[in-house]
């Protein structure tokens, strides 16, 4: 297992629905992560193919000019998900509380998540679902920052490094037996942690963990 029960922990406790009860229509990242997330998803999915956006929100990042067989929303305020033009249809639900996924055996082409990994409290059964609803050859891409709500956070993930987390992200990957071994995108930040915060130019470090189901 991956995580420890300590590790699962968040700071506030309460009720995931309740926290994301309001829609919040604004990007996490800035526009040089998104440009980066965009090339990466325009490199390794293909038209007319179809699309799980888990974890979604009002705006998926999808290249424009790549029209998918269909793309499937998931997330946890319905309001965001109905406002994202590139969702065929979409599901609310709160993964920590059921993290099975409402979706058949070898449904999808690809399942991506942006920057919501670090609230998932088991992710070892997420990622067992994700291998499930995979096509054979599909491709699951995780990316993310080093931005997040921190109060929602797991302590494993507060707690961590940049390149822990990237390590506990290939670790989810490594628990499910039938994933190829995990493959890294980064790109680091020019300007330290401290300069960030004060909103120093540099841009957010971009790191993305992809694996293949065999």
């Amino acid at each position: 297992m991956p995580l420890r029960p300590d590790q699962r922990t968040k700071l506030d406790n309460t009720d995931d629905r309740q926290f994301y009860s309001y829609p919040r229509l604004v990007t996490h990242v800035d526009e040089g992560f998104i440009h980066q997330l965009t090339d990466l998803y325009r490199q390794r999915l293909k038209p007319d193919t179809q699309i799980l956006d888990m974890m979604s929100s009002w705006v998926s990042h999808l290249p424009d000019e790549i029209k998918f067989a269909r793309v499937e929303g998931h997330g946890l305020n319905g309001e965001e998900l109905a406002k994202n033009p590139r969702l065929d249809s979409y599901v609310v639900q709160d993964l920590n509380a059921d993290p099975k996924l409402p979706f058949t055996d070898n449904q999808f082409d690809a399942v991506l998540n942006c920057v919501s990994v670090q609230y998932l409290q088991y992710p070892e059964a997420i990622f067992t679902e994700i291998y499930r609803i995979l096509k054979p050859g599909g491709v699951a891409i995780f990316s993310f920052s080093n931005r997040m709500f921190y109060d929602k956070a797991i302590q494993a993930w507060r707690e961590g490094s940049e390149s822990s987390r990237v390590n506990l992200v290939k670790s989810y990957f490594q628990s499910v037996p039938g994933f190829s071994s995990p493959e890294v995108v980064s790109r680091q930040a020019t300007a330290p942690n401290f300069l960030q915060w004060l909103g120093a130019g540099g841009g957010d470090p971009f790191y993305a963990v992809i694996a293949y189901r065999s």
